[in-house]
Formats: C-alpha cells, sequence, structure tokens
C-alpha cells in the first residue's frame, strides 16, 4: 500500500511553496494554481503535484526517474515519499537552483542531470517510477524501455492546450496497460517527443 493522498497533502502544508519561487511570485505561492518558474516553465498547482505523487503508489522503497526537475517542488515530494530520484532537467539555470534548494532542505536522495528528458537517464535504468512534468505528442519508447516491470509511469500525452493524464504500467511480458486519470495542461516536452 502506498503513500496515502492524506499524507501526501500534510506534508505539502510542512512545505513552504514560496521557497520554490522567484521572489516576483512567492506572494502568489498559497494559490492553487501553476505559476512561471523561468525559462518558459511553470510549477504546477499544489492539488495536481499531490495528484501525481499518489497515483505512483509509492511505499517509501523506489527509484524514480523525474523528466522536468523544474524549480524542485515536485522532487521535493519525491523525495520525501521515494528511496531515489534522478530527475532530469533541459534547462540548467533551474537544474543548479533545484539542486541547491533540495541540497538546503537535507536531501541526500536526490541525483540531477541536465539534459534532454527524452532520453530519460539510461545509466541507472531500470526504474519502479516514472514522472513527467510536461506534456509529450506521444508516450516516449525511450522512457518506456527504462520503466522496470510492474513499474508505474504518470505522463500527460497529447496537444497544447489540453492533455490526457495517463497512468502506464507494465507487466512481465512487457505488455502496458494505460489509463487515464484526468484531462491537464502542462508545457511541451522538449526534444523528440515535444509538440513540433
Amino acid at each position: 500500500m502506498g503513500v496515502s493522498l492524506k499524507e501526501i497533502r500534510a506534508f505539502q502544508k510542512t512545505m513552504d511553496r514560496g521557497f520554490f519561487l522567484d521572489d516576483n511570485q512567492s506572494r502568489y505561492a498559497e494559490e492553487d494554481r501553476p505559476l512561471p518558474i523561468g525559462c518558459g516553465q511553470t510549477i504546477s498547482q499544489p492539488s495536481l503535484v499531490a495528484s501525481m505523487t499518489y497515483w505512483l503508489d509509492l511505499s517509501g522503497e523506489e527509484k524514480v526517474l523525474e523528466i522536468g526537475t523544474g524549480s524542485g517542488y515536485q522532487t521535493c515530494l519525491l523525495a520525501e515519499f521515494a528511496d531515489e530520484v534522478y530527475t532530469v532537467e533541459l534547462y540548467e539555470a533551474l537544474s543548479l537552483l533545484a539542486q541547491e534548494r533540495l541540497q538546503q532542505l537535507g536531501y541526500s536522495n536526490c541525483h540531477f542531470k541536465v539534459g534532454d528528458g527524452s532520453d530519460g537517464w539510461e545509466e541507472y535504468a531500470p526504474y519502479d517510477r516514472i514522472l513527467c512534468t510536461s506534456a509529450a505528442s506521444d508516450i516516449p519508447d525511450t522512457l518506456i524501455n527504462q520503466l522496470d516491470v510492474n513499474g508505474i509511469m504518470i505522463i500527460p500525452v497529447g496537444p497544447p492546450m489540453i492533455q490526457n493524464l495517463y497512468k502506464i504500467t507494465k507487466n512481465k511480458e512487457n505488455q502496458l496497460k494505460k489509463k487515464i486519470l484526468e484531462s491537464v495542461r502542462f508545457v511541451e516536452f522538449q526534444g523528440k517527443y515535444g509538440w513540433h
């Protein structure tokens, strides 16, 4: 049995979302909406971050791959409720800021990489869980290949403006089960699986 939504939300209440925002955005930290974090990226609304963390069904023993470090806010939740977090961010400036924030908070189970999230992080695959925080035009084969047997991937897939948030599970025969969780709106997945 994974961590409950109630536990995740309780932990969020102990977090200062403003810590993950620039000074000009921190005054909006209490609002349940996405906010800009620079480089054309956003921090998702806390309610969606909580739901996506919950749908990963974390027990505390998992190795998680996060595509899109962003501000480090989602990374922080993963670090709290998983064993190890490997997080990939395209923009070096965002990655360095997130690293600094997570270190200040005392997390030593986060590993950061600057690069194209389309490639995942092959070196440490397979992963028990994969979480994508940007919307892909299609489900990336590279990430599916890095997902372990009985693993779970949460990823928004679809065109600009609105996407389906998928929960994908892989069985022993490497067959995939796909479930649509809700409609969402994320920034574009960069690289091969972007919208262009």
